[in-house]
């Protein structure tokens, strides 16, 4: 068999349509909402390449993100991260509320594994005050959102 142009060409088209339907269609499967494994996230920081990565409190810290959750798998299971930054309106020896920027607000509970960090030291819940400006990072269950850590940034 004798291999001429016009045979050539045909697979070389062929093989550019095939690249074509793979680079259309391998994104469409891709946003597919079905779980899978969590794509590495891009840095916050372009020049500071460990930042924005890993967990979903420290790329929310690292966007300045106001609120929000993320689902994440663990061991036991899927659960839902959340946290927040704010104002605190209320607080009481079992949690406070914070109110952000853009008006939502959360009541937060915390139990006696709450960390408290204010002014860059360790501290409690009773020394946090209403109007304190702070990020609080914990979890969601229901309508229950559970404080593991609730900062306090140093006063500039």
């Amino acid at each position: 068999m004798r291999t001429n142009r016009k045979t050539i060409a045909t697979g070389a088209g062929a093989a550019g349509l095939l690249g074509l339907g793979l680079y259309l269609a391998v994104p469409a499967f891709a946003a597919d909402p079905s779980p899978s494994a969590p794509a590495p996230a891009a840095s916050a920081h372009p020049g500071h390449p460990g930042k924005g990565h890993g967990h979903p409190f420290r790329r929310a810290r690292a966007s300045h993100g106001i609120h929000g959750e993320a689902t994440v798998q663990r061991k036991d299971g899927f659960h839902i991260a959340a946290w927040q930054r704010g104002k605190i309106t209320a607080v009481s020896s079992t949690g406070l509320t914070v109110r952000s920027a853009d008006g939502v607000s959360w009541t937060w509970t915390a139990g006696d594994d709450v960390r408290v960090r204010k002014d860059g030291e360790k501290s409690a819940l009773k020394n946090l005050a209403d109007g304190d400006q702070v990020l609080v990072v914990g979890e969601r269950s229901g309508d229950t959102r559970t404080a593991r850590l609730i900062r306090v940034p140093k006063r500039r």
